[in-house]
Parts: C-alpha cells; sequence; structure tokens
C-alpha cells in the first residue's frame, strides 16, 4: 500500500463541520509509509476539541484496518518562520471580551482556562484587564511571578494553568493610573517578555469596553478569534455589540457568544427566573449569524468559587460546571472549524 492508497482511504473521513472529507478539504499534510506502519500529519490546530478528537479517532480506525501501527501527528502549515512569530510556542490566542462590565466577563475567561486544562490542554491565563486584574484571587494564585537570568518572567502555575496578570506586580490595593502608552509597553512586556512555553491556548480575559487595552492586543497578538460575554438584559447586549463590531473592524474571527447569568434555580421552589431577562445572548447570536455558546446558569457557587479560587467548572458534580463544560467544547470546537477553514483557504 502507497500514499495515494491512504489518501483514498482518508477520503472516506468527514469533517463534520465543513461537510467534506479531510484530503479535499487539504487537511492531510503528509502520508509516510514504512511497511506495516503508516505516519500521517493532520492540519488540525485546535487540541482535545471533541470534533478535532473524532477525526484523529476515525483516522485510526480506518488505517487501523490496514496497518500495525498508526502514528498522528497535527500541524497547522504557516507562511511565518518562528522568528517573525510574536508568541511561537502558542497555538491559539482566545479573547473573553465584553462591552461592559458586571456581566461576569473575567468569570467565564477562568472557567474557559481551567475547562480547556481539565481536558488536558496546555493552557496560559492572561489577565489583560490593566486596571481590574483579579484572576489571581479567582484561581487563588498565592505564587508569584520568578525572574530569570537574563530578567525574563516565569509564570507561576495553578490547576494546570500559567498565569500571568498585573495583579502580580503592584500593591492589592494599589490603584493603576496609566495612559494609553504605558498600557501598550505594560501589556507587550507581559506577553512577550514572559516564558509561555509551548501552549495549546492562551486565554485573554480582556477588560470591558473598547479602549486602549483592546486596540493593543488587536494590533500586536494574532488573535485567534474572540468570545463575546453578555447578559440576557437588553442593556448588556446593547453593548455587547460595540465588542463585537470592534473586532469586525480588525478582522478578528468571533467564536460566539456566551450568555451569563442567563437565569436562576430557585433552591427552595424549584422554580427558575429570568432575573436579568431571557435570551438575549441567543438572539444577539442568531442575529449576527454566530454560534452561540451556551447560557451560564445564576449560580450563588459561581461567585463562592470565584472568591474561593476554585472554578466551578472543576466540579464535575456542579450542573452549572456542566454549563461550563460545554461551552469550554463548543468554544475548542469554533477554535478548530476557524484553523481549518483557514487551511482551506490556503490550500
Amino acid at each position: 500500500m502507497n500514499e495515494a492508497d491512504v489518501r483514498d482511504l482518508l477520503q472516506s473521513v468527514e469533517d463534520p463541520d465543513l461537510g467534506d472529507d479531510i484530503v479535499s478539504l487539504g487537511l492531510v499534510n503528509a502520508v509516510e509509509v514504512d511497511g506495516d506502519a503508516v505516519r500521517i500529519s493532520l492540519a488540525l490546530g485546535a487540541p482535545y476539541a471533541p470534533h478535532e478528537t473524532d477525526i484523529a479517532s476515525q483516522v485510526r480506525d480506518v488505517l487501523g484496518e490496514h496497518f500495525e501501527e498508526v502514528d498522528l501527528t497535527a500541524k497547522l502549515p504557516s507562511s511565518l518562520s518562528a522568528d517573525e512569530q510574536v508568541l511561537p510556542g502558542v497555538k491559539n490566542i482566545i479573547a473573553v471580551a465584553s462591552g461592559k462590565g458586571g456581566v461576569g466577563k473575567s468569570t467565564v475567561a477562568v472557567n474557559l482556562a481551567a475547562g480547556l486544562s481539565k481536558l488536558g490542554a496546555r493552557v496560559g491565563l492572561f489577565d489583560a484587564d490593566i486596571y481590574g486584574p483579579n484572576v489571581p484571587r479567582m484561581v487563588d494564585a498565592g505564587e508569584r511571578p520568578q525572574a530569570t537570568a537574563d530578567q525574563s518572567i516565569v509564570p507561576p502555575e495553578k490547576y494546570g494553568m500559567k498565569l500571568m496578570s498585573m495583579a502580580f506586580l503592584v500593591g492589592e490595593d494599589d490603584p493603576v493610573i496609566w495612559r494609553g502608552p504605558m498600557v501598550h509597553k505594560i501589556l507587550t512586556q507581559l506577553t512577550e517578555d514572559v516564558e509561555w512555553g509551548e501552549l495549546d491556548y492562551m486565554i485573554l480575559d480582556l477588560p470591558p469596553g473598547t479602549g486602549d487595552t483592546q486596540l493593543t492586543v488587536l494590533q500586536t497578538l494574532p488573535l485567534t478569534g474572540a468570545v463575546i460575554v453578555t447578559t440576557p438584559q437588553g442593556v448588556a447586549v446593547d453593548d455587547a455589540r460595540k465588542g463585537l463590531r470592534m473586532f469586525g473592524k480588525h478582522d478578528t474571527n468571533v467564536l460566539g457568544v456566551a450568555e451569563n447569568m442567563s437565569s436562576f434555580k430557585c433552591p427552595d421552589c424549584g422554580g427558575t427566573h429570568d432575573i436579568f431577562g431571557s435570551g438575549g445572548g441567543k438572539a444577539m447570536a442568531e442575529e449576527n449569524d454566530l454560534p452561540y455558546l451556551g447560557g451560564i446558569p445564576l449560580d450563588p457557587a459561581v461567585r463562592s468559587g470565584g472568591d474561593g479560587g476554585k472554578p466551578i467548572v472543576l466540579d464535575d458534580d456542579s450542573e452549572t460546571g456542566d454549563a461550563f463544560r460545554v461551552l469550554t467544547e463548543n468554544v475548542a470546537n469554533n477554535v478548530g472549524i476557524v484553523n481549518r477553514r483557514g487551511v482551506q483557504r490556503q490550500r
């Protein structure tokens, strides 16, 4: 059996999102046949995304009927050299944004990062909210960054995530009063001078709004995509649309809309109450032809988990944790779609 035979076999493997087989889509980088062993390089770039895991499993099943050993690797083609890339060791950078404060954006960012780490991915969580950094508290990160001999920053780790935040660099109650150029400088330092290593995903927790921090991130970092967080409330949705337009103006993919505080299940009466309205986030996603990533209930356990430093996505017995796990898988799947569509366009 030769390379052409293997590619013929792989035409039976369908991409669940792009509607064609992986050979026709250009997702098979290389095939190497060595007797009873075959090595396949696939253009997959969203590690632990359920749909890409399923593609890899189908490849193993199809080829396993003809070869004793099937070795798969995943690599996205790139037109840039490692020296030209801003963060060459980071496969995917995902910004979590909102149009206004108070919608639980940091909660979504922390649980998304922890959820990806729980799946087995290598994750970095960058708290880019210069003026109100609170991610370290939300993961109970007591350890501070260390410096190497060449003044690189070694980020601390918690729950398998590498962490970086302005909160590590200022006093607990010290306000950050900076103008745009200083914001640009510190954000650049906290990304490029940090030893992030090899990461499958970097999650950026952006501040609310569309100001200097967002502009710096959009101009300097190669974002894979953005997650827009809103509550069902009309005022929150109106502001979320502004964040959506910001990413559109900078040609950044939006991975979908997450609706936080979507409902409250009363522990006493058992009824469900729409405290902040109903369906605003889902309607926004439909109006803009975007994926709806899911709704997160208004749950006191989310607040206690944030204050106590344990993201609720890590609680296997929590229904709200389940909602965050669904959101995490949806985001990972959509990262995969963005990457594979990019490969398809390059072919």
